[in-house]
């Protein structure tokens, strides 16, 4: 109060770090502060401060699913695959769970980079030393609580791969399935990166600790979706301790925010706040919006059409189970006449564009989809998912992309760069191939160098059937063995003709046909398995689907049936 009795105004500027107000004498403190800006030693000081990685986007515009992914990161229940870009993206918002104990290095290509993370609460306990109760120069003291350790043994394994294929694996490793805590304990005893760089970066601008803390707490179901349900005013003091220390200028309010003695910073309610930290469309990174942009040869199937085909599809709870063999669809288009190309080598339209729609659909809910090598190399196909939600479609990492498996005994198929299943890898939409060859075939080394490169593989089986080829349920042992739960068969010819034989058809789970209206005629690849013959030598049918259901779509129709193999699940 004034020598009248009237209240001072408090400005909406002052010095955070000093607690001055312009107007008021100095104290003596405050002299020495302010006359340590004038050290030449400040701008070194200033130099060596770290630059924020983040801003108010991360927290206003934040990565979508941010709940989900962070329980993701703090749970590891099963492996999660991402981009390079995704995972820098994320994990900043879950770093304060985790702690790097080594680096295993990386392997002799200096592609892949291993390293190992406990959580944090595997540390010991932290008691602050004595060395702790006193700094040089009179810099303040951060307050130092005790903190238990040793209390969880969660750990995690992050694989971060460069090449045509790039991306961050992270799974889980040792026995402990689960942390003894939750998420947001950790949250409260230690802020992640996002939260902190957020915190420092508006002080950086000119704002005061206070107004930073005012803002970032505006709207606190964002904050805690980063993380940052425990902030406090200290924190962002904290933060910016560094920063304060070197740059002695007063800060200021956020524009539509003002000093209130007694409730510290509100909200003006009489300035516009269109123009405030929550109105300014100019600061709304697109890329922390939106995962990816949704090309144009993305696809939609609607919720709609998809009821029919549910019974047919893969359970959802699929587990792989040792010696258990995968889910098997086979799925195909064909003519009336039962051809699926007008000619061998020639590709042929068939689908309409709903039916093409369905068969994206369908490879989203399978782990792989597989071909033979003539289909290979006839129609150089991507063999990746183009649906709306799945991975480079607007969805995380690979999420709903099929692993490409190509029967390839001869390894005829000669893979090059400009191929366009591995420039679809190159382009985050799609999965490096994995070539099934015959035993003992000698192999190109820079062939192999080649697909590993875009993260895909040669598997070479060593089971054949009496005609030297290789047998069907061999080949689905070793896809099960690598994880491998549910495959969508595609074709072509022979492969179908070989799967409905009635050795072959136990494996077969459900068979799901587009049959398109059109005739192509004889020459063509067709679909018709060798005649079967009773034991008295008469012809008999090869194979006849049960629980069928027909369903118009588009143009064309489609058949949904099983064959054999449903009692599997």
């Amino acid at each position: 109060m004034n020598s009248n009795g009237d209240a001072l105004e408090v400005p909406a500027t002052y010095n955070d770090q000093t607690g001055e107000i312009p107007g008021l004498l100095e104290s003596p403190i405050q002299q020495t502060m302010r006359g340590a800006q004038a050290d030449s030693g400040a701008a070194d000081a200033a130099s060596e401060l770290p630059t924020p990685n983040r801003d108010m986007n991360d927290l206003l515009r934040p990565p979508t699913n941010m709940t989900t992914m962070r329980k993701r990161f703090f749970e590891v229940q099963e492996t999660i695959e991402l981009k390079i870009e995704e995972f820098e993206r994320y994990w900043p918002f879950i770093d304060n769970v985790w702690v790097r104990q080594h680096r295993a290095g990386t392997d002799r290509s200096g592609r892949i980079t291993t390293d190992y993370y406990a959580c944090r609460l595997q540390r010991p306990t932290y008691t602050p030393k004595q060395s702790d109760k006193s700094k040089p120069d009179g810099k303040p003291l951060r307050k130092k609580q005790i903190r238990e350790g040793g209390t969880c043994q969660m750990r995690l394994k992050t694989v971060r791969i460069e090449g045509g294929y790039s991306g961050y694996t992270i799974s889980r490793i040792g026995e402990q399935q689960s942390h003894t805590h939750d998420i947001d304990y950790m949250d409260k005893i230690k802020r992640n990166t996002v939260i902190m760089d957020i915190a420092r970066a508006e002080v950086m601008k000119g704002y005061m600790p206070a107004s930073v803390f005012t803002v970032m707490s505006e709207n606190p179901e964002k904050l805690a979706a980063a993380g940052g349900r425990h902030l406090n005013r200290n924190d962002v003091r904290n933060a910016s301790q560094a920063w304060r220390q070197v740059h002695r200028e007063q800060l200021a309010v956020h524009a539509g925010y003002k000093y209130d003695h007694g409730n510290g910073i509100v909200r003006d309610e009489a300035v516009d706040l269109l123009g405030g930290p929550e109105g300014d469309i100019s600061m709304v990174d697109p890329t922390m919006t939106e995962h990816q942009m949704v090309g144009p040869n993305t696809l939609r199937f609607p919720q709609e059409s998809r009821a029919f085909l549910e019974t047919y599809l893969p359970p959802s709870d699929l587990v792989a189970i040792e010696g258990k063999l995968p889910f098997v669809t086979m799925t195909y288009a064909s003519s009336m006449d039962s051809f699926l190309s007008i000619a061998p080598g020639m590709p042929t339209v068939l689908s309409g564009p709903q039916s093409k729609s369905m068969t994206h659909y369908l490879r989203s809910k399978h782990d792989a989809i597989l071909i033979g090598v003539g289909t290979a190399l006839a129609d150089n196909p991507a063999l990746n998912c183009r649906m709306e939600g799945v991975g480079g479609f607007g969805g995380l990492g690979w999420e709903g992309q099929p692993r490409p498996i190509v029967i390839d005994p001869r390894a005829r198929w000669l893979l090059t760069p400009q191929s366009r299943v591995l420039q679809t890898v190159s382009e985050g939409k799609g999965r490096g191939p994995w070539i099934i060859i015959a035993p003992g075939y000698p192999m190109d080394p820079n062939r192999l160098e080649l697909l590993k490169f875009y993260g895909g593989k040669y598997l070479g089986l060593p089971d054949m059937d009496m005609q030297y080829r290789l047998r069907w349920e061999a080949i689905l042992k070793a896809l099960a063995a690598e994880g491998i739960r549910s495959v969508m068969v595609e074709g072509g010819g022979t492969i179908i003709n070989e799967l409905l034989q009635p050795e072959n058809a136990k494996l077969v789970n459900s068979v799901i046909v587009t049959v398109a209206p059109t005739y192509l005629g004889t020459g063509g690849v067709v679909v018709c398995p060798s005649r079967n013959v009773d034991p008295s030598g008469r012809p008999k049918p090869v194979a006849r689907f049960h629980q069928v259901k027909w369903q118009p779509l588009g143009e064309d129709v489609v058949m949904c049936g099983r064959l054999g193999g449903e009692s599997n699940f």
